[in-house]
């Protein structure tokens, strides 16, 4: 395939917040039946996902939606997406039975105490295998680590990777394996590895912009990756945050009260808890105080009152 001036020539990337994550649209090449979505992001944004995929279609078809992984802010519009579009949908294999028979255990829904809405798959991305779109050839690599099942994209002959959470341009997303009891840091460390030996020209993350420096976001995300086999409590601690922040972000407001308490009922966090108990806390309930009041103070959630709002 002849290189193009831009590698993302005939690719829509829409830079979502971070309770969505990204969406790629990889435009229909002469030929090709419509356009493919990659990711779909959060149920509670799906009417907006909707809306930009329409408008950015312009008339067009899509013709399909692939996700990189099943976490719920890379796949909750899905459903809204088949009702507007009537696409099928291909996810990676791995938890594609979870998928069929509606398991929101073992899709991690109900651990992490997030939204979803069920959807109906038809097709899988295949690790070894690759498909085209947009007038590219797209290699479907296995990405295990931030989830065990997750894939990247890749077109080799433009540079063009689409790495979901495995890699951004000041990290990669939390290592949810981990703070389930499962390994899953050397998983991230290898991945990181595979990127470096793909000849990389442009990033498309699950979160954040696009970027070209490779080499600088990898050096970042080795030093974060060594620093937490080092020390996994400093992860755990850094994975809590996170999903606190999250789920204030689904809930964009909730008193302070029924955020402790769905901390402490939630079955990702109660592990935590067990396994990594921070010095000095006595109770769950101190410590998931203790967590809201570092990220108000950080700046990542606000009080007015007993409510906790997103910052």
């Amino acid at each position: 395939m002849p290189a193009l001036r831009d590698p993302l020539d005939g690719l829509t990337v829409l830079e979502r917040g971070w309770l969505s994550s990204n969406n790629l649209l990889i435009h229909a090449a002469p030929g090709e039946p419509g356009a493919v979505l990659v990711d779909t992001g959060h149920v509670n944004h799906a009417a907006q996902t909707v809306a930009l995929v329409r408008q950015v279609l312009g008339g067009r078809r899509l013709d399909r939606v692939l996700n990189t992984h099943l976490h719920s802010d890379h796949c909750g519009g899905n459903a809204a997406l088949q009702r507007a579009f009537g696409v099928p949908v291909a996810i990676p294999p791995g938890q594609a039975d979870a998928v069929t028979a509606w398991d929101d255990e073992a899709l991690s829904y109900r651990a992490t105490g997030q939204r979803m809405e069920r959807f109906a798959p038809q097709g899988l991305l295949t690790p070894g295998e690759a498909f085209v779109a947009g007038g590219r050839e797209w290699e479907v690599l296995a990405a295990p680590g931030h989830d065990p099942h997750s894939v990247m994209l890749f077109d080799r002959a433009h540079g063009v990777l689409v790495s979901a959470d495995a890699l951004w341009e000041h990290g990669f997303g939390v290592v949810f394996p981990e703070i389930a009891g499962e390994p899953g840091f050397d998983d991230v460390a290898e991945v990181l590895e595979t990127i470096a030996a793909l000849p990389v020209k442009a990033v498309v993350p699950g979160h954040g912009a696009p970027f070209s420096d490779v080499a600088a976001a990898l050096a970042r995300a080795r030093s974060r990756i060594a620093g937490f086999q080092a020390d996994p409590a400093r992860h755990a601690r850094h994975a809590v945050k996170v999903l606190v922040k999250y789920h204030v972000m689904e809930e964009r407001a909730q008193p302070l009260d029924e955020l402790v308490a769905w901390a402490v009922g939630t079955p990702l966090l109660q592990g935590v808890w067990e396994r990594y108990p921070p010095a000095g806390q006595i109770s769950a309930q101190a410590w998931v105080l203790q967590v809201v009041e570092d990220l108000v103070g950080s700046g990542a959630l606000a009080r007015a009152g007993d409510q906790v709002l997103d910052a």
